[in-house]
Parts: C-alpha cells; sequence; structure tokens
C-alpha cells in the first residue's frame, strides 16, 4: 500500500503520484475471476501506471493475456521479459507487421482487401474483427470477415487464433445498442467456432463484464477496471476494485478569502462567507488540467 509522501519528499517535488501495483493485481483476480480469460490492457504505458510493471502486476492476480495498441508498446514488454500472449489491437504499420515477437495481430482490413497476397505480415496468430458497431477498426460485412478469417486459417505461417469486436456504450444506461452489437458478433461468432474450432471470441470490456457479472465469450478485454475505476463513475469499491494510482501533494499556504472574493481563473470560486483556502502546488504541468476547476460560486 502506497504510504504518504514524507517531508523530505515534499522539499525536492511538487506532486508524487504512485502506483499501487498491489491494488492492480486484486483487481485483476476479481476480473479473472468472472471470465474465462482476463486480457488486462496496458496501452498508453498502462494508462500512464507503468506497462511493465502493471502488466506483472496483473498477470500476477491472473490475466492471461495482454493488449496493447501497437507493436512499439508489445516490444517494450518482450525486452522486459514479459511472456505472457499480447494482443495488438491497434493499425499497424508493414515494418511492424514484419516483426516476429510472439505477438497476436488484429486483422483490420476493410472491404477493400486486396487478395492478392499478405505482403509484409511475416507469419503469425490473427485475430479478426468485426466492426459490430464501434465504426473503427474491422469489417462490417460478415461474408468479407468470414472470407478473411478462411483465408488466414488457410495461409502457410499464419494460424486464426481469435475473433473480437469492440462495444461502443457499454458504460451508457441504456444497454439496447450494446446488446445489439453482442448479438450480430455472436450470429457471427459462434458458426465461425464451429468451422475454426479452438478460436477464441471476445468483445466485453470493463463495464460490459462487471455490468452482466460474468464472461458472455471466451476472453474479456478490461482496461480502467484493472486499474480500480469504476466505468460507470460510481465508487469502485461497489464492484470490489480499489483504485491503484495516488497524487499526493502538500499545502503550500493558507489564506483568508473573505465574503465576496475569489480565487482562480475566471473566478470560479467566489466566497459566501468568510473561508480559509488551502494552496495546493498542483496544476497542469502535473496532469491536472484547468477544466476540472468546476466549483460554484458558494
Amino acid at each position: 500500500m502506497a504510504a504518504a509522501a514524507t517531508s523530505a519528499e515534499a522539499s525536492q517535488v511538487r506532486a508524487v503520484a504512485r502506483v499501487n501495483l498491489a491494488a492492480i493485481e486484486r483487481n485483476s483476480a476479481r476480473l479473472s475471476a468472472a471470465t474465462p480469460r482476463l486480457c488486462a490492457v496496458v496501452k498508453a504505458n498502462a494508462y500512464g501506471h507503468g506497462a511493465v510493471e502493471c502488466s506483472r502486476a496483473a498477470l500476477a492476480g491472473g490475466a492471461s493475456w495482454l493488449a496493447v495498441a501497437a507493436a512499439a508498446e508489445a516490444s517494450e514488454l518482450r525486452a522486459a521479459g514479459v511472456a505472457a500472449r499480447i494482443l495488438v489491437m491497434g493499425a499497424m504499420t508493414r515494418g511492424e507487421l514484419g516483426r516476429r515477437s510472439r505477438l497476436t495481430r488484429t486483422s483490420s482490413r476493410g472491404a477493400r482487401t486486396s487478395w492478392t497476397g499478405w505482403p509484409g505480415w511475416g507469419g503469425g496468430r490473427v485475430h479478426v474483427k468485426l466492426d459490430s458497431g464501434m465504426g473503427r477498426l474491422g469489417t462490417r460485412d460478415v461474408e468479407l470477415a468470414n472470407a478473411l478469417a478462411a483465408r488466414i486459417a488457410g495461409s502457410e505461417g499464419l494460424e486464426l487464433a481469435g475473433a473480437m469486436t469492440h462495444l461502443a456504450t457499454a458504460e451508457e444506461p441504456d444497454r439496447s445498442f450494446m446488446q445489439g452489437q453482442l448479438e450480430r458478433f455472436a450470429g457471427w461468432v459462434g458458426p465461425l467456432r464451429d468451422r475454426h474450432p479452438g478460436l477464441i471470441a471476445h468483445a466485453e470490456n470493463s463495464a460490459a463484464l462487471l455490468g452482466v457479472g460474468r464472461g458472455r465469450f471466451d476472453m474479456a478485454r478490461c482496461g480502467g477496471a484493472v486499474y480500480g475505476l469504476d466505468p460507470y463513475g460510481g465508487d469502485p469499491g461497489d464492484w470490489g476494485l480499489e483504485p491503484a494510482l495516488e497524487l499526493r501533494s502538500w499545502v503550500a499556504a493558507l489564506k483568508v478569502c473573505e465574503a465576496g472574493e475569489s480565487a482562480g481563473y475566471g473566478r470560479r470560486f467566489v466566497a459566501g462567507e468568510r473561508t480559509e483556502l488551502a494552496v495546493v502546488p498542483v496544476g497542469y504541468g502535473d496532469g491536472v488540467r484547468r477544466v476540472l476547476s468546476t466549483m460554484p460560486r458558494c
């Protein structure tokens, strides 16, 4: 558990961000209990928490896969000795496609796919992505997705390892669009798995997994919940999750704000009565955006 900032730390820095790796391990154990496989998303340096360290903590908690957005992120993990399956979910350049680093790639080729060959793929495990409603990578055309899966399965050096989709509204109170996405995905992936036994199907994110309480498919890809965030914007403790990140600073000044006096840009705070204010030396240079200054006038 992270300890309080010491006076020595306060004399050296304005703010200290601390990551509780034990919380990430426990969150991963909580999520792993709800799905056959947990894929911990560690893209963008594990959302700023530290990719290598968080990957190890998530794997210790029960995650069996990791997901990143780019091949360079996966290469960083491999260089650090992380041996788990790594799914590269984002678009990849030809140079990245040629890397052989025991990575699993997402095939997101659209309707204009050229069937003249697989230039630069270099071999490896591939997951086909159906665009069931996110509108980004993947193809909306079920027949094209089937043809792509068959082509991968029949290509030397390639292995058809999985099928996936990406949910657009899992955090929204209205679950109808998400249910439609899941139905479209299930209708496609069921027959696909009959033709290709052993295929791993995955669709759920943190919100979809927690909202139902169990996995519908073979694997869930969880990001925010691994780090202790409630995807619905509530109390993480309600889901048995622990926030993994804390930002600590110190009080640089105490001052009195008389009734009618203000503090901050735009006078977002105006004292309705005599108030004592504490000035904490943290700002947008530390990642605290000014847009968060929404305190109403008192």
